[in-house]
């Protein structure tokens, strides 16, 4: 039975993979997003710690109507790569359930780590904050180099995964660039899908809360032609979008 830190659980939750799907938001994160909405899960011992045995208890009261929706369970963050073996166990023990798993993930993580995962996970959703290394380094305080790996492992291996990609104003919302994306992604055989998410301000507060300066206070959350206009190039390419 592995112990682990989380931030926090959904048990209904419907953004994170198919489904109605028991979220653990897990503690600890290698990234300092300048737009994430909560800091408050950057540092691991921060969290509650909880055994993997009392999180499948939980998702066992709620599983008729998860199993009913196609759902399962989503592992998110934080970064669930930062404990990995906590990660492992859950997802070990989900698939004893009979569970539909899924990790979501920045990809900040060596692939031979990774990889141990991969017997239990159905699908990964990977967040490439920008395939801009200069860029992503600034907004992330990280190379993008590490998640770029984990793309070319998830291909090897035959691994199904959404692409996810927060759009920013002024950062991430370059319609060159979003072109650059769709090239890159086009070739990929096991992508299922990409999302893109527009930027908002939900854990301004947060920072605030933190006493942490949130740089983005400026920016406003891109419209919805501009976020027709960047999921058009990837329509273009024919490249499912959600």
């Amino acid at each position: 039975m592995a112990e682990g830190y989380i931030h926090s659980t959904e048990s209904m939750g419907t953004v994170d993979g198919p489904g109605i799907r028991f979220v653990v938001f897990t503690q600890g994160c290698p990234l300092r997003c300048q737009y994430c909405h909560n800091p408050d899960t950057w540092k691991l011992k921060e969290g509650k710690k909880v055994t993997t045995e009392s999180l499948i208890k939980k998702i066992k009261k709620i599983k008729p109507y998860i199993e009913r929706s196609g759902g399962g369970i989503t592992i998110s963050g934080g970064e669930p790569t930062m404990q990995l073996d906590f990660t492992l166990d859950l997802l070990k023990k989900a698939k004893a359930e009979g569970l539909h798993t899924v990790v979501d993930t920045s990809g900040f993580v060596d692939p031979a780590k990774f990889k141990k995962l991969l017997p239990y996970l159905d699908l990964v959703l990977l967040d490439i904050k920008t395939m801009d290394d200069l860029v992503h380094r600034d907004l992330t305080g990280v190379s993008n180099q590490k998640t770029l790996n984990l793309v070319e492992l998830l291909e090897e291996e035959k691994q199904p995964y959404w692409v996810r990609q927060v759009i920013v104003p002024g950062i991430t919302d370059d319609l060159g660039k979003m072109k650059e994306f769709a090239v890159y992604l086009q070739q990929k055989k096991y992508l299922e899908k990409i999302e893109l998410l527009p930027y908002h301000e939900l854990g301004k507060h947060k920072w605030e809360n933190l006493g942490m300066e949130y740089k983005l206070a400026a920016v406003e959350p891109p419209t919805e032609k501009k976020m027709a206009e960047l999921n058009a190039v990837f329509k273009n390419y024919k490249i499912n979008i959600a």
